[in-house]
């Protein structure tokens, strides 16, 4: 995968300063989520290394699948498809997003929790990480029952791990060494 954002790194770069500088950042996130949604459906990987689909063709499907995308939107993808570089559509989204988010001061943080948190637990953990990192922390939020009890934070290459299974897996490794 480090060959694909290699690939994708002056991509995301180049949109993310049109978005900047036209006020379109929310915009293009959505163009470039439904770029990547779509080049990851099946039938759309057959189309993409298809010889007998012309680009022209690829580009309107992909378009018309995307729905609606704007004229820049287009040019884009028209680009990808030339250059051959649509299978990087998903990695020029998560680094356009990762430029966005620093952009705007904002963390996106990825919480895995042994049991579902309460909106009360997220808004408190909210505010701990904003004060923390010093950034607009936003939370996304999923179960592990594996964890046994406590969760897991990922933002960024911050990874703080205050899982119950890791507290054993701890334990464990210094009672045997």
């Amino acid at each position: 995968m480090a060959e694909l954002s290699t690939l994708a790194r002056p991509y995301a770069k180049a949109v993310f300063e049109r978005a900047q500088a036209e006020g379109k950042l929310a915009e293009w996130s959505e163009a470039l989520n439904a770029l990547a949604e779509v080049t990851e459906v099946p039938e759309a990987a057959q189309l993409i290394g298809s010889p007998q689909v012309s680009e022209g063709q690829l580009a309107d499907v992909i378009g018309a699948a995307c729905g609606g995308l704007d004229d820049a939107a287009k040019n884009l993808l028209q680009l990808l498809i030339e250059n051959r570089r649509l299978s990087a559509a998903r990695a020029i989204a998560e680094q356009y997003e990762a430029l966005r988010a620093a952009a705007e001061n904002r963390v996106d943080v990825d919480v895995v929790s042994a049991t579902e948190l309460s909106q009360a637990q997220q808004d408190k953990l909210a505010a701990a990480l904003k004060q923390r990192l010093n950034s607009d922390v936003r939370l996304s939020c999923s179960v592990n029952p594996e964890l046994m009890g406590g969760a897991v934070l990922k933002a960024g290459d911050l990874v703080i791990d205050g899982s119950l299974r890791a507290d054993l897996q701890r334990l464990a490794h210094a009672v045997t060494h």
